[in-house]
């Protein structure tokens, strides 16, 4: 039976003693009290309540409570509570989340505000003025929205790798992307689309969307608490144009790309912090302790969870080595706060995970005797894998030669995910039981970001569908209107058609006048356009 340490250690202690490294800057020193998960984000919580909690001695009698009473603050932007408050701390979205999401579009813009809209308003018209001169038309908001969730719905439809011609075609396209905006405008927008200002752009590799990046990465702990596991590992943005930063990493899939260090929950794959990779540092030297220097930083704010990550201890040639050692083997080496578990699945091969979670090395009962650690360990690897396949699945990526478009393709697909997992934790209800809810959630999303343009929309666009779209948009029909028109009735059950008999044909569709089940053959369905429905 595997047990946790008695004593706890840092996560600079840990891998000290693991690789060797320390801190060329001095670590403050850690407070001994405990801080609560929410404490993290008082500054952004405008609910936030500090109050003294204690307790009542033993063997008192409870006291009778007294009705709770709210009080507002001189300002009105602050309501005091006569009794404890939940502030949250437990695994998924944090208050301040919560209180923020009425919609699924909401639930979006919690990752990219208006704050950070504006940056990219601002830059884009910049970069179309110096482009186009003065015939260049300021886009705003609205019209930044709308092309975002374009991307988003292109990823819906699987027409990433499409080109952006044939999703605006007449036969062979999609509806809602005539009805948005004409191609010309896309194109425009893709072109001049920038996140800083080149004239007075620093002395950094990612100056070009520095200003945007860390303004999201400081967003992402602040709508949802990770659960007792966390994975800490890489992920690849397939590019292959020019980018200073630019790896080769053979094992990927995507081969060449922009490496990013991602730390999510492992059972949400909610990412929770991102760093980018930049190289090696400006003065040329070879990086040292590059993994460990990643899990500091990207653990911090993190004390209480169960971290995995990849590293490669300091470990000595007798310990690597598999001569003499039978299959199904495990074997120990002990620190004062590390257990490492050497174990042989096959012949000539090993396995040596590392843990300062567990004591001993305790085996499972199964056949293959894997050590708990191991079973631990292949638990919890895979939340940044899951997070890559994910976001990858319904990519917003299209083709691109500027990697700061790659980059701001993947805020999208991130910002995308993890509104989709703050949104079903917060409805859990909503499209129960179905196994396409990601799909039907990038969408409505979609579809909400495009509407405040398709609405103000002058001009209607040619082909039937994208004009019948446009126009129920912008004059949808009203409740009464839909009430009166005739309803096919659809019953619980399916029944044998009444009027087949004595052929065994079932069917669902009822008459909306005697309640009779009815097959297609024998009823008279009502077809609508789009305008109507």
């Amino acid at each position: 039976m595997s047990r946790r340490l008695s004593k706890q250690f840092s996560v600079e202690e840990v891998l000290v003693q693991v690789s060797g490294y320390e801190e060329r800057t001095e670590i403050k020193q850690e407070i001994d009290e405990d801080v609560s998960e929410v404490e993290d984000n008082t500054d952004f919580d405008p609910d936030f309540e500090e109050t003294d909690q204690s307790t009542a001695g033993e063997g008192e009698a409870p006291e009778e409570q007294a009705p709770e009473e709210t009080f507002k603050s001189k300002s009105g932007y602050l309501f005091w509570s006569s009794s404890l408050q939940d502030r949250g701390g437990s695994p998924g979205p944090t208050q301040y989340a919560i209180s923020h999401v009425d919609d699924i579009k909401s639930s979006f813009q919690l990752f990219l505000p208006e704050s950070i809209e504006g940056i990219i308003l601002e830059m884009t018209n910049l970069e179309g003025k110096r482009v186009f001169g003065d015939t260049c038309r300021e886009i705003d908001l609205v019209d930044l929205q709308a092309y975002i969730g374009l991307l988003i719905l292109a990823g819906v439809y699987r027409s990433n790798d499409e080109a952006t011609k044939g999703l605006w075609d007449a036969e062979s396209g999609r509806p809602i992307f005539r009805a948005t905006m004409s191609l010309e405008q896309l194109r425009v927008l893709s072109r001049i689309i920038r996140f800083d200002n080149r004239d007075t752009r620093q002395n950094d590799k990612l100056a070009a969307i520095r200003n945007i990046w860390d303004r999201w990465v400081e967003r992402l702990p602040l709508m949802y608490n990770p659960g007792p596991e966390v994975t800490i590992d890489e992920c690849l943005v397939p590019f292959r144009g020019h980018c200073p930063f630019k790896v080769y990493l053979p094992s990927n899939p995507g081969k060449c790309g922009i490496k990013v260090w991602v730390a999510c929950d492992a059972r949400s794959s909610y990412a929770w912090n991102m760093q980018v990779y930049t190289g090696k540092p400006s003065s040329g030297g070879a990086e040292e302790n590059q993994g460990v220097g990643v899990v500091l930083d990207k653990t911090t704010s993190l004390q209480g969870h169960n971290t995995t990550c990849d590293n490669k201890p300091e470990l000595s040639p007798a310990q690597v080595s598999t001569r003499g050692r039978e299959a199904l083997s495990s074997t120990c080496a002990f620190t004062d706060t590390h257990t490492l578990v050497l174990n042989v699945p096959t012949e000539n091969r090993n396995v040596i995970p590392m843990s300062t979670l567990y004591k001993d090395a305790a085996v499972s009962t199964t056949e293959d005797r894997k050590p708990l650690i191991i079973q631990d360990y292949k638990k919890n690897k895979g939340g940044v894998d899951c997070l890559d396949k994910l976001t990858g699945t319904y990519t917003c990526k299209l083709m691109t030669a500027r990697w700061p478009v790659a980059l701001f393709h993947k805020i999208l697909d991130v910002s995308a995910f993890n509104a989709y997992v703050v949104w079903t934790a917060i409805d859990p209800t909503w499209n129960q039981g179905k196994s396409f809810k990601r799909r039907l959630f990038l969408a409505e999303l979609g579809k909400a970001l495009v509407t405040p343009l398709i609405q103000r929309r002058q001009h209607i666009p040619r082909t039937p569908a994208s004009a019948s779209l446009v126009k129920s948009v912008q004059a949808p029909v009203s409740a009464a209107a839909l009430a009166a028109l005739p309803q096919q009735r659809h019953g619980q059950k399916r029944k044998r058609c009444q009027l087949c008999a004595p052929r065994d044909n079932k069917t669902s569709l009822r008459c909306c006048k005697c309640d009779a089940y009815v097959c297609k053959a024998h009823s008279h369905l009502t077809v609508t356009c789009h305008s109507c429905a």
